[in-house]
């Protein structure tokens, strides 16, 4: 194995280059959970693991239900599964909770506050109906319950609780605006698992989804802790392979061939896409020289063949995008042929021509 090998084997295992998915709802199903906080960038993460799929019909899924938004894992929001939802949650929200436990304490959210909230939304919201997180402060102003209505902050973190203790989730769109919904009636069907059940699961699909990676790597996308994830690998490592590189251990599906040739790809990944927030090692994918800007300001990056090559950025116009592309070096014709290629499926996913600018040497 070389990092080569773990680029390429990334890279494939995504699905950013090989056998495409046909629907979005499938990307979430494989990668488990998809950091979605840039509600924009993530469905392009969805559309380019796909086989032609547009902006418009990522809205399409979400709206019904198909794929879901909430917060889990780390603190933050993620895509995920309907039928997944509420295992993870459970494995992972009580982590999250107590990271939270100071922030609720310094915007005033102890149990009583959080208790009343929770009743407030569920009564709103009952029967199918979804609220923009507006409607909902409306409504706790309207039950004479003003704690969070008109402190962003604290609503903010009000809403964060409910979701992590299962109470609501995603609603499809409103307008431009996220909505949000009863997670019994918008996920009705979700698996339970106890923890034990639950932290093996997450392991195995981390790592058939995502391998070649490490241990370290898991930890970091999930936000459990190292001795968690070796108690949870302990009871599954035999359904995966088992690789050491340089010192370090690779897990990986088992059969997954070690290198697999195929044309050249490109891609223009999104702010917090999987194939660079999914790792703690970027080993091979992101020279030294643009950790920073790639890894540590979670840039958007372009990547040919699963390396870094340069960042870029959209321009909405009236009738078409612009897409300006920063490069970190010369592209030979192939490689420049494969950013022309990206550049247009990104443009068919807007729905708009995509007018390409690039700029050399930043």
């Amino acid at each position: 194995m070389s990092d080569w090998d773990i680029v390429r084997r990334r890279w494939l295992n995504h699905r950013l280059a090989g056998t495409a998915f046909d629907k979005p709802e499938d990307v979430v199903k494989q990668l488990v959970a998809v950091q979605a906080q840039e509600y924009a960038g993530a469905k392009w993460s969805l559309a380019q693991r796909t086989s032609g799929v547009t902006d418009a019909a990522v809205d399409q899924a979400f709206a019904d239900g198909k794929l879901l938004r909430t917060h889990l894992l780390r603190p933050t929001w993620h895509f995920v599964d309907p039928a997944d939802i509420r295992w993870i949650l459970a494995l992972t929200a009580p982590h999250v909770q107590r990271l939270n436990a100071l922030y609720y304490r310094k915007t005033g959210l102890d149990e009583a506050v959080l208790s009343r909230s929770a009743d407030i939304m569920i009564k709103t919201l009952e029967g199918g109906r979804q609220r923009t997180r507006t409607e909902l402060a409306a409504e706790f102003r309207r039950a004479g319950f003003t704690t969070g209505a008109d402190d962003p902050l604290r609503l903010g973190y009000i809403m964060m609780h409910a979701e992590l203790e299962g109470i609501i989730c995603s609603g499809g769109l409103h307008g431009k605006q996220q909505t949000y919904a009863l997670l019994e009636e918008r996920a009705p069907q979700a698996r339970t698992l106890d923890r034990a059940e639950a932290l093996a699961e997450l392991i195995l699909r981390f790592f058939n989804s995502r391998g070649p990676a490490t241990l370290q790597d898991f930890t970091k996308w999930s936000g459990l802790t190292q001795s968690e994830a070796r108690i949870g690998l302990e009871t599954v490592r035999s359904e995966l392979a088992q690789e050491v590189f340089d010192g370090r251990t690779y897990w990986s599906p088992v059969n997954f061939p070690p290198s697999i040739a195929g044309p050249l790809t490109a891609r223009l990944l999104p702010t917090y896409d999987e194939y660079i927030i999914g790792y703690k090692d970027h080993r091979g994918a992101v020279d030294p020289s643009y950790v920073e800007r790639v890894v540590s300001r979670n840039g958007q990056t372009i990547l040919i063949d699963g390396l870094a090559a340069g960042a870029w950025k959209r321009t909405l116009k009236k009738s078409t995008v612009l897409v300006e592309v920063y490069l970190f070096r010369a592209l030979n014709k192939a490689e420049a042929s494969a950013i022309d290629i990206t550049v247009e499926q990104f443009g068919n996913f807007l729905g708009k021509p995509a007018v390409l600018q690039k700029v050399l040497g930043v």
